[in-house]
């Protein structure tokens, strides 16, 4: 059994945000109706390549990017513009728990699906609207995208190399923002539905990309409020911790530059660290022994800390200092982050059946739940998909519909 068993979530939201709340919260056990667009679904399933091969080794419409955000829903093509579309829809709500969509602000009123039209068919619904700036606020009527928001939040003002080191405004490499405002979402999903439980009523959750970037600024937001100065980009190194960056090491054998992570998050792991690269001295050194006094001594101790590094090699840093219990890492890129045996333990790598693909190898839910654990491959799970692989299987036993009820929404293009 799975914590959300009996939940059941129409999802209306594509791209990353709402999929990827949908994702999570079909992995711990809901099922999830994904509606997409008839003929061309979620906008993901053509951001490649990559796609997707068959056993013929010929590429297939599946785009990566869809398949690594929507396992465990099954997709129903419904064409909401039409009347008969949004009347789908509206029947479909009586029997779900959760609504969620990503559309524009005033675009599901114009459906009749916005929240204050559903809530009168079915009061306990749970209603998420994701946006980029919230249903509220000047910038509502706004689309709103990961990478503006990146910028619009001040998360590309302190991500990137030293402005005086030539550095300048630098995204995430993944869309922060996106996936930090569907676990959100997740959260506020899961903590509504307990609400709905207790009292009988739902509520709209209105989620919003750049709410969620400013709040995940986390301690350089609250730097900024308790001090007022502004933080600047800060590369590798952290704003509030020192050594707490990477740093180059000896060069490979074949002469390449080599890098390590060092991660010294308090006094007692900095003394250790200091006896671990023979330079004892500046553990109890009065302007590096506390952290405070390294923050603010940075710039006479982090160069002599670049040339103590460059004297031995990653392998023998590594293997010194993590016997010494001095957090460090490699800088790993991802043939090396999935062939890591500390992944493959975790079983991060999942192996499913799909349609086109015998043997499809997705990332798998970081959650690990002792007593209910999510679906996967294997154990109930579903693996991304089809458009509208589902959609008769889903009329048939939500609503009962009937072969000429499908064979009509199918002539008119509805499904």
């Amino acid at each position: 059994m799975n914590t959300l068993d009996g939940i059941r979530i129409l999802d209306l939201s594509r791209v990353l945000a709402g999929p990827w709340c949908t994702q999570t919260l079909a992995d711990l056990g809901a099922d999830v109706i994904k509606i997409e667009r008839p003929g061309t679904g979620d906008d993901t399933r053509t951001w490649g390549p990559p796609f997707l091969t068959d056993a013929q080794g010929q590429e297939t419409q599946e785009a990566a990017y869809y398949l690594g955000t929507n396992r465990n829903k099954r997709s129903l093509t419904c064409d909401i513009a039409k009347p008969e579309g949004a009347a789908l829809i509206r029947a479909l709500v009586a029997h779900c728990h959760v609504f969620v969509e990503n559309f524009k602000v005033g675009d599901m009123a114009r459906y009749g699906l916005d929240y204050a039209s559903l809530k009168t068919l079915n009061p306990k619904l749970v209603y998420c609207s994701v946006t980029g700036f919230g249903q509220t606020g000047p910038y509502a009527e706004r689309a709103g995208y990961d990478y503006a928001i990146q910028g619009m939040g001040g998360l590309m003002s302190v991500t990137g190399e030293r402005d005086d080191l030539g550095g300048g405004p630098q995204k995430v490499g993944v869309a922060v923002s996106d996936l930090m405002t569907g676990m959100y979402a997740t959260v506020a999903i899961l903590a509504a539905l307990r609400h709905a439980e207790k009292t009988g009523e739902g509520q709209q959750v209105d989620m919003a990309l750049l709410d969620t970037q400013v709040a995940m600024l986390a301690n350089l937001g609250a730097n900024y409020l308790v001090s007022g100065k502004v933080p600047g980009r800060a590369g590798n190194a952290h704003q509030n911790i020192v050594p707490y960056q990477v740093f180059e090491v000896a060069p490979t054998p074949d002469g390449n530059k080599d890098h390590i992570i060092i991660a010294v998050g308090n006094d007692s792991q900095y003394v250790k660290f200091c006896t671990v690269a023979n330079i004892p001295e500046l553990g109890v050194n009065p302007l590096f022994a506390k952290n405070r006094d390294r923050v603010r001594n940075r710039a006479q101790l982090v160069p002599i800390l670049e040339s103590v590094m460059k004297t031995r090699t990653k392998a023998d840093w590594l293997a010194a200092l993590e016997a010494a219990k001095v957090p460090c890492g490699a800088i790993n890129n991802l043939a090396e982050v999935f062939d890591d045996p500390q992944i493959e333990a975790r079983h991060m790598v999942t192996h499913w059946q799909h349609p086109v693909k015998m043997d499809l190898r997705l990332v798998s839910s970081p959650i690990k739940l002792s007593a209910t654990p999510v679906r996967t491959a294997g154990q109930g799970g579903l693996p991304p998909p089809l458009l509208g692989q589902h959609t008769d299987e889903v009329l048939r036993d939500v609503l009962n519909y009937s072969d000429a009820q499908l064979s009509e929404l199918k002539y008119k293009e509805v499904i």
